[in-house]
């Protein structure tokens, strides 16, 4: 394994030093053509000078070998000042690449806004915010795609067939670095902002401004007609260019009462619809890329379709930026009402595109979303993809070798072993203060949902059956909702009793149970609560202080089972394993680390 590490970091040096060789040499040739255009400009105006006496064909030829050239400069320029920003970012990411290998991920998004503490597991297993597994995982470039990967971790898949099909595309994208690099250098160039896609989507369901009116559409063809006759006119000497210059001069002024309706549209959508740009890139991308398994073969088909429509919606919009040269815009206008014409142009595209367009949008974030979990993937060449078993009504396999958590430095994470076999089926975890009962919780929970949303997990060997996740390991009180802890905590059992008796198949995580009550109560309640899982045929884990609990495994010797994580009190030394050992805990620690601390505790 250290060994991949060792190749995979050096591949990302190797691809940094290269974007920025290459982009210095970019860099100098940006320099050199700046000078040159300037040569040129001045070269040019210097010549018409000393030529103005020489006629117009002189001064005008001089201004033309200068100025032409001078132009073409100007194109090639912008083209490099995109080639340097693309190289920046491409030495950017991959910077970010070499630091994640150190577990440093906070170049990346982490997901705040997806939040929610009243999830089913996302709050327990620090699913979003700052340094969770949203964070870990994260490379998307577009918001469809962190859209998407959010969903994906807020609720995971539970059929197997359709894990197992994301799973053959993460391994095929796992080692097209190439085209992961390259898509997200591309996305992140042209980033929009998290109401782009909400927006882009009310905009294609909204309906036409102009062409619902059957008079609008014919009025450019209608103005382009009318002087296209007048020119004729006054060529053949039938109409004075006087009179045609008044009806021009009419024609630009009307059109102007356009002006406010198309720089309202101009003004709320142009930046949203120019990021159109962007996704027909990536779509191109998608398109261009030799793909294999069935999801990327449909993401494929969806994008060959998409790219050249939006490319087409993308030079529109371009054109109608034109309208922010005046000179232009007015002889356009006065023309055959150019503004209302390229607008309406707008609007067609959209009743011939807009139903697809919220496909398009999706086939983009999926693709974001994957290259995301196949970075994971390549980054992690120790993880192994689970196998996955159907569920039956008297067996939930969840059976992992080596269990670690992604978030822990592999240097520091101590591994263990998870199995559970039959329904139902509960752990029970005993152990002391700081002994590693809640990081074993999280590590369980944590590998369970990479599982389900196709990814490699952190283990030698996973065999699992899909079903739905739901923990209670953090509750917390809510002042705004005058609600205790102890009532917050009633209520997510309450959640997990109601869809047990649903029908529902759920791996159950709990840390704790009846935290807010007094200890006689406490136990009391959860034997109880763990009898009603068994009658419920539930599945899970339970990590406890209460040894009481390791009772039950006497009541439910077949379903029941006991594990501790002991601390290891060795005269005045206090020792964590960190290891899974079977049966009940034998020490506890709280009175000796308080004796360690100067508190006094008297027998």
């Amino acid at each position: 394994m250290q060994k991949d590490l060792e190749q995979i970091a050096a591949d990302y040096r190797q691809r940094a030093q290269r974007a920025d060789e290459n982009l210095k040499r970019v860099q100098q040739q940006i320099y050199r053509i700046s000078l040159l255009r300037v040569a040129l400009f001045v070269g040019g105006i210097a010549a018409a000078i000393c030529l103005r006496h020489e006629g117009w064909m002189a001064w005008g030829g001089a201004l033309a070998v200068t100025l032409l050239p001078f132009l073409a400069l100007v194109k090639y320029h912008n083209r490099l000042f995109y080639r340097k920003d693309h190289l920046e970012k491409e030495a950017e990411i991959n910077r970010q690449e070499l630091a994640a290998l150190d577990y440093d991920f906070s170049a990346f998004d982490d997901g705040s806004e997806y939040i929610d503490p009243a999830h089913l597991y996302a709050l327990d297993l620090d699913v979003y915010g700052p340094r969770s597994l949203f964070q870990y995982l994260n490379r998307t470039c577009t918001q469809p795609g962190k859209t998407r990967l959010a969903a994906w971790l807020g609720k995971h898949l539970e059929d197997k067939a359709e894990i197992e099909t994301r799973q053959a595309a993460v391994r095929e994208l796992e080692g097209a670095t190439d085209f992961r690099q390259l898509f997200r250098t591309t996305g992140l160039l042209h980033k929009g902002k998290s109401a782009d896609e909400s927006e882009l989507r009310a905009w294609a369901s909204s309906p036409s401004t102009f062409r619902r009116q059957p008079w609008l559409r014919l009025l450019p063809y209608a103005v382009g007609g009318i002087n296209a006759l007048c020119l004729v006119l006054v060529l053949t000497g039938n109409l004075s260019g006087t009179l045609w210059a008044v009806l021009w001069i009419s024609f630009a002024v009307l059109s102007f009462g356009f002006t406010n309706k198309v720089t309202h549209v101009q003004g709320v959508y142009g930046k949203k619809l120019q990021i159109l740009g962007t996704y027909a890139r990536l779509l191109r991308l998608i398109d261009h890329q030799p793909l294999q398994s069935p999801l990327l073969q449909d993401l494929k088909a969806e994008s060959g379709r998409a790219s050249h429509a939006i490319l087409r919606l993308n030079k529109l919009m371009n054109e109608l930026d034109q309208r922010n040269n005046y000179l232009m815009y007015t002889i356009l206008n006065g023309t055959f009402f150019w503004e209302l014409w390229q607008i309406m142009r707008i609007e067609r595209w959209k009743e011939q595109h807009a139903e697809s367009l919220p496909g398009w949008l999706d086939a983009i974030g999926r693709m974001d979303a994957l290259l995301s979990l196949a970075t994971f993937a390549h980054n992690h060449p120790d993880y192994i993809y689970p196998t996955l078993t159907e569920p039956t009504e008297q067996t939930f396999t969840f059976r992992a070798t080596a269990l670690g958590h992604p978030l822990m430095h592999r240097d520091r994470c101590v591994r263990n072993d998870f199995e559970t076999t039959k329904r139902p089926e509960f752990i029970i975890i005993t152990g002391a203060n700081m002994a590693g009962k809640s990081t074993y919780l999280r590590t369980v929970g944590v590998n369970f949902l990479l599982a389900c949303i196709g990814a490699p997990v952190c283990a030698t060997r996973m065999e699992l059956t899909p079903v739905r996740l739901i923990t209670s390991l953090r509750t917390s009180d809510s002042l705004s909702d005058n609600e205790s802890y102890f009532f917050a905590e009633l209520k997510r059992l309450k959640l997990i009793i109601d869809k047990l008796q649903q029908g529902e198949r759920l791996f159950i995580i709990l840390d704790e149970i009846l935290k807010g009550t007094n200890s006689t109560d406490k136990q009391k309640g959860s034997l109880a609560l763990i009898r009603q899982f068994m009658t419920l045929q539930a599945n899970g884990i339970i990590a406890t202080h209460d040894l009481a609990l390791g009772t039950l495994a006497d009541a439910f010797p077949d379903h029941i089972r006991n594990y501790r994580f002991e601390a290891d009190i060795a005269g005045d030394t206090l020792t964590f394993s960190y290891r899974l050992r079977p049966g009940v805990a034998q020490n506890m620690n709280a009175c000796f680390l308080m004796g360690k601390m100067g508190i006094a505790v008297t027998e």
